[in-house]
């Protein structure tokens, strides 16, 4: 498995921007240091045991999807080097590699840009309920884990920690950000999902959703934060892909799953982690990095 969790990071040398639910963020010469921590979170709650290894898997796929759409989306990514950081940050190397990137500052859009693929998750409830998501109207008749006819923007609102996101519709994407904006997010989103897509089902894997966030950087729409990752994503084994039921999947969504089938009300505090679910986490993002990538951690 290697090494010990990291639950939380501590650099005295630098200025802390803040934690959010997985990522510690510290302010370096006007740029900003990212940090993939351990930590998991699930239904908006941070669970209270850290996943081995799962920053570095956050960290390095998102880095392979930035290089891999970058034809797409400008990013904010400056580099991932840890040799090529500002020298203040030399002695924690150890802790910062694999598991940091060097990223410019971004004012970021208050919406979560989901593509949907296939109905699952807060996508299927919806559609149960009212026949649509976030204001689109779907075919009536689909089953759980469907493909839908075409991949879908439905956004969201951004959510503070411990707190649930809400399903917006587009209109009210430009009701906030104005038309010319919402359109942009909209193309970016499902264009970043397609791609994503087909380079996953050549290896084997359904995306079936995903999240991005976009902001601004130097007057220019980028792409920021993590890409396609199992925290950002759905991803499912082909082999294992049945409509009907929800697929097992290698994302955190096994780990909902379990805290699913425990008396729990998905608020603070969040219950621990047996082990075999902790070790069962970890090798599911481990799988799934080698899958995408071609190559181990």
């Amino acid at each position: 498995m290697g090494g010990d969790a990291i639950g939380e990071t501590n650099l005295k040398e630098l200025s802390l921007l803040g934690r959010g639910k997985v990522r510690d963020v510290y302010q370096v010469e006007g740029k900003l240091l990212i940090i993939s921590t351990d930590r998991l979170s699930a239904f908006d709650v941070v669970l209270p045991d850290p996943i081995p290894r799962k920053g570095e898997v956050l960290n390095q796929l998102s880095l392979f999807w930035l290089n891999k759409t970058s034809h797409i989306a400008p990013n904010h990514l400056i580099t991932a080097n840890v040799d090529d950081y500002p020298p203040q940050i030399e002695k924690d190397a150890g802790l910062l590699r694999g598991r940091s990137m060097l990223v410019k500052k971004a004012s970021v859009f208050p919406v979560e840009c989901i593509a949907r693929g296939y109905i699952i998750g807060s996508g299927w409830s919806e559609y149960k309920s009212s026949g649509s998501i976030s204001g689109i109207r779907l075919p009536r008749g689909l089953k759980q884990a469907e493909k839908l006819p075409e991949p879908i923007f439905t956004p969201s609102t951004k959510a503070e920690i411990g707190e649930h996101d809400q399903n917006i519709s587009f209109d009210k994407v430009v009701d906030l950000q104005g038309a010319e904006t919402a359109k942009w997010l909209r193309e970016k989103t499902l264009e970043i999902y397609n791609f994503g897509a087909s380079w996953a089902e050549e290896r084997g894997i359904i995306i079936a959703d995903t999240k991005f966030e976009f902001g601004v950087i130097d007057n220019t729409f980028s792409l920021v934060d993590e890409i396609l990752t199992p925290d950002s994503s759905r991803f499912w084994p082909m082999d294992q892909y049945r409509v009907g039921m929800s697929p097992p999947s290698l994302d955190k969504q096994y780990v909902r799953d379990y805290l699913e089938s425990l008396n729990w009300d998905k608020k603070p505090p969040a219950p621990a982690l047996p082990k075999e679910v902790i070790q069962n986490t970890s090798e599911k993002y481990l799988n799934i990095y080698k899958i995408l990538t071609g190559s181990s951690l």
